[in-house]
């Protein structure tokens, strides 16, 4: 299958939230540049993809994301990545339910270590109201690099101006919807995929569709594409043959702030995620937050001052754990270069893994925190 691809070069801005410096920061890790992927991309079948018995999906194909039957049109079309506000104050979220891939990662070495979501959407013609969003990392430039997704948040501190100038980045940074929900300006932004006008402020913003027709982005992947992220596994994977898998039907992340706790539903069998003490639903649509896999990864991180951070995800052989069904089994990943995937493997066997059909929450987890990780 030829890609259409169009090259996304991008320049530098200045987006500035939250920081009073002005002098750019070096990077505090050895970082590899990325260099362009071949256009010419070999389409992979990916496993499970057998048509169920009386099951008609024509003009429907695998999502490379979830591994779930999506709409034939949306096979070329690129992810988005989406940084939400995770503070208290910004419950509930929209949209975030919808979400294919939700990265939880801590935002900042203050405040009890207060985290942040980036979620990855491949369908986002569908967004009618996503967030709220906030301002990004360096390390979102590189995990969103991974899918080769254009990253959507309202600017960052001035140490991301390198990062949104890298080749591989592409990014939308503030100007998206303000809704008059009564808090504070930071939390009343949203992603639209259209054009949404504020009656109270009489103010029309434009949403993702007017974005791409004026950016020089692609919608669809482009060079720097890489193919698919995971591997899906043919049958349903539960460990129930491995005996080195332990029990895993609570999962108490090393988070204090917000207390991010995924619950293992039997009925579901997928894992229920809770923060602040209650279930996250979605105020879109009531839908419970839940994930068939979770990966969770053992990362350092260098502290860049004022709580801020990056960590260092370029690495190779890290300690982590893949979740799914109940159970948990070892694994270790490793990141090549910036723009590169993440791949997982198990500890045991050496092989990658391969995991099941639908949503998937990963969490980088800091080192120093690892050992507060409850799994039981």
């Amino acid at each position: 299958m030829k890609k259409k691809v169009l090259a996304a070069i991008l320049i530098a801005v200045g987006v500035l939230t939250g920081c009073g410096n002005t002098e750019p920061i070096s990077s505090p890790i050895q970082t590899v540049e990325a260099e362009p992927i071949a256009t010419d991309i070999q389409e992979v079948e990916q496993p499970g993809a057998t048509e169920e018995a009386n099951e008609n999906h024509d003009g429907m194909y695998r999502s490379e994301l979830t591994n779930e039957w999506i709409d034939e049109s949306l096979k070329d079309q690129r992810p988005i990545a989406v940084m939400v506000d995770n503070e208290k104050t910004a419950l509930p979220h929209f949209g975030v339910a919808d979400a294919d891939v939700v990265y939880e990662i801590m935002n900042s070495t203050l405040n009890d270590r207060i985290t942040r979501f980036m979620v990855v959407v491949k369908d986002w013609d569908k967004i009618e109201q996503l967030g709220s969003i906030r301002s990004a990392r360096p390390t979102n430039f590189m995990l969103a690099a991974e899918w080769n997704a254009v990253l959507c948040h309202d600017g960052g501190p001035f140490f991301i101006n390198d990062w949104v100038a890298k080749d591989y980045s592409a990014n939308f940074s503030g100007g998206f919807a303000r809704y008059s929900n009564g808090k504070a300006a930071e939390f009343t932004e949203y992603i639209t995929y259209d054009k949404y006008t504020n009656t109270q402020k009489g103010k029309t913003y434009d949403g993702l569709k007017q974005r791409f027709e004026s950016s020089r982005y692609t919608t669809t992947y482009n060079d720097y594409y890489q193919g698919p992220h995971f591997k899906f596994a043919d049958a349903e994977v539960t460990f129930a043959d491995r005996n080195d898998a332990i029990s895993a039907t609570t999962i108490e992340l090393p988070f204090k702030h917000n207390g991010s706790t995924l619950k293992y539903n039997e009925e579901t069998g997928t894992y229920d995620y809770y923060e602040y003490g209650s279930a996250h639903k979605d105020a879109a649509s009531g839908a419970q937050l839940t994930f068939e896999n979770v990966i969770l990864q053992n990362t350092t991180f260098a502290d860049l001052g004022e709580g801020y951070l990056i960590y260092n995800a370029i690495d190779s052989g890290r300690s982590g754990y893949y979740i799914t069904q109940g159970k948990a089994i070892e694994v270790t990943w490793t990141k090549s270069s910036e723009n590169a995937i993440t791949h997982y493997y198990d500890a045991k066997t050496g092989e990658e893994i391969q995991i099941n059909t639908g949503k998937t929450y990963i969490s980088l987890i800091p080192s120093d925190g690892w050992s507060s990780l409850v799994i039981k």
